[in-house]
């Protein structure tokens, strides 16, 4: 499987990329708070791999939820730049007594492409905890 992105930079005003049918905007400037920076589109592409595949482990491990939410904090170190630490906390809210948590998060851990690619360059903790 291949991943395509194109991406394109105005000079000095705006950046995007694009996947799909999707134009995403982010911030090239200090002065862009509104915007997220790219570090921050990775710590959300971590989220969204973790929450998509909450959603596909509901279907093989046979369990319901109702809501799933992610917290995510990226460390950043300054020279060389990079992250080097990222944490995470997930919440779902599921009645069902099927649910087993700890398999659950073993397949997050394992089967995730973004997880698994951010975990060979930096440490990367979390839990997972239910929620009523």
């Amino acid at each position: 499987m291949n991943y395509t992105v194109s991406g394109n930079i105005i000079a000095h005003q705006q950046a995007t990329f694009t996947s799909k049918q999707t134009n995403v905007s982010f911030g090239i400037k200090r002065d862009q708070n509104y915007l997220p920076n790219p570090a921050e589109l990775l710590l959300g592409a971590f989220a969204a791999c973790c929450l998509k595949n909450i959603e596909r482990f509901s279907d093989t491990l046979k369990f319901n939820y109702e809501d799933a939410r992610i917290e995510v904090l990226g460390e950043r170190q300054e020279r060389p730049t990079k992250l080097v630490a990222i944490q995470y906390t997930i919440h779902i809210k599921s009645e069902d007594a099927s649910l087993n948590v700890k398999l659950l998060h073993k397949n997050l851990q394992k089967f995730g492409t973004i997880y698994n690619t951010l975990k060979e360059t930096c440490n990367i903790s979390g839990e997972i905890k239910l929620i009523d």
